[in-house]
Order: structure tokens, then sequence, then C-alpha cells
């Protein structure tokens, strides 16, 4: 997603060009066939102009991993403009020590414990104050992107057949999901959790509709544990855009204060925070108090701590597409564990979040979305 708007804002700046060079540095090069980083720049740029990529994983610009240069040429082949910017998870885009779209601070307060203080204070919760910091229409942007999320499900539910890539591996939601019905409702309930984020997954290992929560690679969690509570629960479409709002806002507190991006800080950055996004929406629909639901996502991030992104084959495949059910499964458990407590506990989720930023980053380059170490190695088709 990144690459692909970063394409575009490009093309709008120089319409006129008659070529374009785009250069891929470090992990966005390493894995970006995989990530069908290049699809997504062609076929931006190419109905307008010739374009040449460029591939350099050995090279890490020093902001971040995710880095790109786009280059404009006239019919001379003369350089006329040069824009390098970079790809920090989620869709989202920055310049070198700043954030490309310079949106205006909605939040006041940017952790969890400022955010829980104020909810114990006024006796409100975490979506109240989503509805308090943003424009009026956020109930509208909810109900798109939970639409988004049902039709992946639904879409990736009805496929069959093989994945895109060198790993031909074959899809499972539709089987997972068939299997789940026949048990009994202990098994069922947590076979169709898995089918429903096989199914999101699958559409974005093949390129499908998905919403990135918090990233591509980690879009199933979230609309895997909303998906089913909504159908097992009967909660209304007003509750899950509420428990959406809290995860958007679990989310945010991490990329504001650590990273989601699997080239930063690793799979912990993207499954790990995808977890704590759904154990607080659980939560929240299950009635867990402000202490609660900031326990669940305290849970959901903290058991994903050191988690390394090691795609095969560059692919958003093995390991991910599995880790995103069995996160989904965690955060189901992290919300029971927690309405077991009153909320207490001894590590807050904003200690969590900087335990995790550290983590990221004493991770070993090869561990962070490179396609070169851990599962990655070596790898030999079974």
């Amino acid at each position: 997603m990144g690459p692909r708007k970063a394409s575009e804002i490009f093309l709008n700046r120089h319409p006129e060009a008659v070529a374009f060079e785009v250069i891929l540095y470090g992990s966005l090069a390493a894995t970006g066939k995989g990530h069908l980083t290049d699809v997504a720049i062609l076929d931006t740029l190419q109905p307008h102009a010739t374009v040449e990529i460029v591939w350099k994983p050995s090279v890490f610009l020093p902001f971040h991993p995710n880095g790109m240069t786009f280059r404009s040429k006239n019919s001379s082949g003369e350089v006329t403009d040069e824009w390098t910017v970079f790809s920090v998870g989620g869709g989202a885009l920055a310049e070198e020590g700043k954030p490309f779209d310079e949106t205006p601070e909605l939040y006041e307060m940017n952790s969890m414990t400022q955010i829980l203080s104020w909810c114990e204070r006024t006796g409100r919760s975490y979506w109240e104050y989503v509805q308090e910091c943003e424009d009026h229409d956020i109930w509208d942007y909810l109900a798109e992107v939970w639409s988004t999320m049902r039709e992946a499900i639904e879409r990736g539910l009805d496929q069959e057949g093989v994945l895109p890539g060198p790993l031909n591996l074959r899809r499972k939601a539709s089987s997972y999901y068939i299997k789940a019905k026949g048990y009994k409702d202990s098994l069922k309930s947590r076979g169709l959790v898995f089918a429903y984020a096989l199914a999101v997954s699958e559409e974005n290992a093949s390129g499908g509709r998905i919403v990135t929560a918090p990233t591509c690679g980690s879009c199933g969690v979230v609309p895997a544990v909303l998906y089913h509570l909504q159908k097992s629960r009967e909660f209304s479409d007003t509750r899950i855009l509420r428990a959406l709002a809290t995860a958007g806002l679990v989310g945010n507190i991490v990329k504001q204060n650590a990273s989601i991006s699997g080239a930063e800080v690793g799979c912990q950055g993207e499954v790990g925070v995808a977890c704590a996004m759904a154990s607080a929406a659980a939560s929240q629909l299950f009635g867990g108090s402000p202490a609660q639901i900031e326990y669940a996502a305290e849970m959901g991030l903290e058991h994903h701590l050191g988690m390394t992104c090691d795609p095969v084959c560059g692919l958003v495949q093995i390991p991910c597409i599995e880790r995103n059910a069995y996160a989904a499964a965690r955060a189901l458990d992290a919300n029971i564990y927690s309405a077991f407590t009153d909320g207490n506990h001894r590590v807050s989720f904003d200690k969590v979040v900087a335990v995790m930023k550290q983590t990221g980053h004493d991770l070993p380059s090869l561990y962070k979305e490179t396609g070169e170490g851990g599962l990655a190695k070596d790898y030999e088709q079974m």
C-alpha cells in the first residue's frame, strides 16, 4: 500500500514524465516481489510512462529499512526530479525525520496510561475518547472499514485453489470453515475463528482488498475476532464499530510510540499489535472495564514479544497466514483471562510497547522482513 500511494503522489507531481526510475532499498527490495511491491508500482506508473525498478536489498537507508527513491525523466533521459520516501507500515509514508502527511494532531493523549486514567476519571470508555477527538464522520469511516473486513472474510471463505507464488500453498479457509461446522460448540468456535482469519489473510496473499489492521501482513486478526463474535453473540453493528474504534486506538498508540512495521521491529509489531487490538475489542464487547480492556491489550502484545518477521520466499504466506489464525485465538483467550481479573496487573500496556520497540531494534536485520533468516533461511519444500 505504501509504495502504491507513493507512486500515485509522484505521478501527480510529474504527469509529463516520459520515464520513471524507482529504486527499492533494504527490506522493501528483499521481500518486494513476494509482497507485490513491483506490481503496485507498475500498475500505477506504467500506464503513463516507461518504468525501471532497481532492486537494492543490501542497501539500508538510515531512517527506515523500507526506503524507496523515485526519479522522473524527460525525453532526453535526464532526471528532472528525485524523491526519497519511506513505507513505515500500514500504508503510511514518511520522509526522513517527519511523517509525509502532516495532518493535525487529533489526540491530546498518546499513551494508554493517560487514556485509562481519563476513562476512570470520567466514567467513559476508550471508544468515547475516540469519538471526542475525531471528526463527526468517524463512524461512517469505521462502517466502511467493517464492511470491507466482512467482505474480505466472505470472499475468502468462497475461494479455493492455490495461492500465487512458488510455494504452491493451498488455500485453507474454506475447508476449515466446513470442518468447523461439524464439531461441537467449543471446537467449532475455535475452528471458525481460524477460518475467518485464514480467509482474510489468504485474500491479502492473493492481492485482494483488505483492511490494514494494523498492516496487510496482520490483516486477518481483528476482522476474524469481530466477525466471529458478531455471528455467535449477535452483537449489533453499533457495538462492533465501537469495538473497532477501541482497536484502532490501541494500534495508533503503538504506532505513535513504537512501530507497526515488520521491517523495523519484526512480526511483534504486526501480528502482536493486531492481537492487542483484537484483545481490547473483544474485552470491550464482553463488558470489560477500562482496566480489563487495557490488560487484555497488554497480554495480546506481551506474549508476542520477540516474534521475528521471516517470510519464506518473501511472500506473505508462511508463517504469516497461520500466525493470523493463532493470534485471533490468542485474542479471545486474552479477553477470557482478563475477564477473570479485576484488571489490576504489574506490567502496563505502555511498558510492553516500550519493550517491544527496544526488542525490535535489538533484533538482527535478518529477522526483520528480509526473507533471509529464521524460517525463511534455507527453506525446502516438504
